[in-house]
């Protein structure tokens, strides 16, 4: 389980997350969705320990550490490094040594190419895979889908449901609303820095509505064409 209580993160006089309280409990899937900007991945470094913050997370970021799997939306490879040096450099830094990436390659991955030549897709499997190598109690997936193709977002897909049947929690970010339709059991509206809607399944599509119907429409509607 994550408590956050009155979690505040700013840049300079740049106020990005503001006064968020929110509790995460085990054996669920929670969709965090809102527009670019909205303060979605800071929020998801806040609980990885990767940003200072006021308020409070509990466990600590630090406490989390050692069962925390966080995905970001763009990994970052060393320039030398192969899929498979990249699997063993994780495992290592987390205690599990003598792992064989190539028993989990669920994904096909060159394991022995230098991952700076992977494509985007390619890059995002490739970190988690590696996150999937380790035992965790905590997912944060920021945009898993984005950049891979049709087949791997299935398998995606069936990986955060075996996620959710193993009593873990997990947090998943996607500008792809019918993937969070299928895979979460709640969904949390971030907007400016504030949760401002969340719901169950009985409201997903009521949400997505609120999220794309009128404001779509309204923004097109200012084109013209000929």
């Amino acid at each position: 389980m994550i408590e956050i209580t009155n979690l505040e993160k700013s840049y300079g006089s740049l106020n990005v997350l503001k006064d968020i309280s929110i509790t995460f409990t085990k054996g669920k899937v929670y969709g965090i969705v809102g527009e670019n900007g909205a303060g979605k991945t800071t929020f998801f470094r806040c609980i990885a320990g990767l940003e200072k913050y006021q308020g409070q997370i509990l466990p600590s970021p630090l406490s989390l550490k050692q069962q925390l799997g966080y995905l970001p939306t763009e990994p970052y490879y060393f320039s030398k490094i192969t899929g498979r040096e990249y699997i063993h450099l994780i495992c290592n830094a987390r205690g599990h040594r003598g792992v064989d990436p190539d028993l989990k390659n669920i994904f096909d991955l060159p394991l022995n190419q230098y991952a700076i030549t992977y494509s985007t897709g390619m890059k995002k499997k490739l970190a988690l895979t590696a996150i999937l190598m380790i035992p965790n109690e905590i997912y944060i997936l920021d945009e898993p889908f984005n950049g891979v193709d049709i087949h791997s977002n299935r398998i995606i897909s069936e990986i955060i449901h075996m996620i959710r049947e193993a009593g873990k929690t997990l947090l998943l970010s996607s500008h792809i609303f019918s993937t969070l339709k299928e895979t979460c059991d709640e969904i949390h509206q971030l907007k400016e820095g504030r949760f401002i809607r969340s719901t169950g399944k009985d409201g997903f599509d009521e949400l997505e509505q609120a999220m794309t119907g009128t404001e779509i429409h309204e923004k097109i509607g200012r084109l013209k064409f000929g």
